[in-house]
């Protein structure tokens, strides 16, 4: 072998060393992204729930996430495009045998709902939800949201855990991870299923997967709350205490002999918090206990329709966990069990007909839940966030009476504590198909929240099989554009 080959042979195989140590660098903790070592707080296991510092000066304390399941038409709702009026049942120009999800695109259609100006500010809103648009003035529009993926599972894990793939935790676990929750005797995360039932990737939503198991979000709703809390018959009240302090002697010891044992301390906090919400959980779900003006408020007496009166009793659920200090509730609009678009926001074949059904069990009630926690003074500190897992197409799929989903481009809102209150942020294309202005991605929308609640989004981070995790991954920019 000549000089020239050893000589080669050593500059190839250093360089791949130097690469292999340039690969091991990202992925052992991230630091390269984030300029900065990554932010774990400070847990004690035997009160992961205390509440802790954020990183820095929050906002908002609590956060209220409204989750239409099953992707809300942006066009036919909050985005106004007169354009869709003016070419209606024309071809969308440059869209020649558009496919998408189902397949191929028909014309554009025009709005299925005339659109008015609300408040003080004029935003233009259709008259699907006119209540949720008559506060436009305390709403902070998104209109250039975007998503990784056009079908239901992986859009909604995107929008609730940050990742398309499954196993990875709900915002609401990452924000308990961070924070706590001001509330000891009730679940620092709960997530409220529509009564209906669940979104499609049920659980994931609320799953904490490689966090620890304590930060699992915790959920029932007014229809179906906390099964097996109230002390069996025959067993009195001392008795029932005897038996938890002999329980928790136990605990502590098996606890001593088995440290950072996640799932153990996770078993046991939950027991503890089991015992300690036999009163605070029934008294939450309560909702008798509320003012007769409340519950017609919200539209949770009305007889002639069963399902908008128990989204509304979820509504009213919702704000009497924030007032109890809850640190981040999930409410979600929409259930896949009854098909698609029955239940829900995908509307296909027949949006019209299923739209207008969907539009009077979501509108009163939420609008009511908004306009709640601003007369009590909560949106002061309470975060809300309106979100929906993807959006739909300006045309209509062909043969069909319909739209068809769309990641390119649909709005998202915001209201309450950390965001400018009457504002419309970025814009899609004149049909409503495409962000074009200030695009925005899930990762930014998560980035900002997390930044609203003073915690980094870049440096908060839990080590999972050699990776540091993040729930932005390696992405996401705080939209500074809607900050208040």
């Amino acid at each position: 072998m000549n000089a020239w080959s050893n000589r080669r042979n050593f500059l190839g195989d250093f360089s791949k060393g130097l690469g292999g140590l340039g690969l091991l660098s990202l992925l052992t903790d991230g630091r390269m992204q984030a300029g900065e070592p990554p932010l774990r707080p400070d847990i004690d296991p035997e009160k992961p729930n205390q509440p802790r510092p954020p990183h820095f000066e929050a906002k908002a304390d609590q956060v209220l996430m409204i989750f239409c399941s099953g992707a809300l038409s942006h066009v036919d709702t909050f985005d106004h495009k007169p354009a869709l009026v003016r070419l209606h049942d024309q071809p969308m120009p440059g869209s020649s045998g558009l496919v998408t999800f189902q397949g191929e695109n028909g014309n554009l259609i025009q709005p299925l709902w005339t659109f008015r100006p609300r408040g003080q500010s004029g935003k233009m809103t259709s008259d699907l939800l006119p209540r949720i648009g008559g506060l436009a003035d305390d709403l902070c529009f998104i209109h250039s949201m975007t998503a990784k993926s056009n079908t239901h599972g992986p859009a909604e894990n995107q929008m609730s855990t940050g990742f398309t793939l499954d196993g990875f935790p709900g915002i609401g676990c990452w924000t308990t991870y961070a924070l706590g929750s001001e509330c000891q005797d009730l679940p620092a995360f709960v997530a409220i299923p529509d009564p209906r039932g669940v979104p499609q990737v049920g659980s994931n939503h609320w799953n904490s997967a490689f966090l620890p198991a304590v930060f699992q979000g915790t959920a029932f709703n007014a229809e179906k709350p906390i099964p097996h809390l109230a002390r069996p018959e025959g067993i009195s009240l001392s008795t029932d205490e005897a038996t938890r302090s002999f329980l928790d002697t136990l605990n502590r010891k098996h606890m001593m002999k088995h440290p950072g044992n996640t799932e153990l301390v996770a078993r046991i906090a939950s027991y503890e918090m089991a015992a300690r919400m036999q009163l605070a959980a029934s008294d939450v779900v309560d909702i008798a206990k509320e003012p007769g003006h409340i519950l017609d408020s919200y539209g949770a007496n009305d007889a002639s329709n069963k399902n908008k009166a128990g989204f509304a009793r979820n509504c009213i659920l919702a704000r009497r966990l924030l007032e109890r200090g809850v640190r981040f509730v999930q409410l979600f609009n929409g259930s896949y069990a009854m098909g698609e678009g029955v239940g829900n926001w995908d509307g296909h074949k027949s949006l019209k007909e299923q739209y207008t059904i969907h539009g009077e069990i979501l509108d009163q009630p939420c609008a009511a839940l908004i306009q709640d926690l601003k007369q009590r003074g909560m949106l002061s500190r309470t975060l809300v966030v309106f979100v929906t897992e993807f959006g739909r197409m300006p045309t209509f799929q062909k043969g069909a009476n319909g739209r068809d989903h769309n990641p390119q481009g649909f709005t998202v809102w915001l209201a309450g504590a950390g965001v400018k209150a009457g504002m419309s942020y970025g814009a899609t294309d004149e049909f409503g198909f495409k962000a074009t202005e200030n695009v925005s991605t899930i990762y930014d929308l998560h980035a900002t929240i997390l930044h609203i609640l003073g915690c980094n989004h870049e440096r908060l981070s839990f080590y999972n099989n050699g990776i540091e995790r993040r729930l932005t991954d390696v992405h996401g920019r705080v939209i500074q554009g809607i900050l208040g």
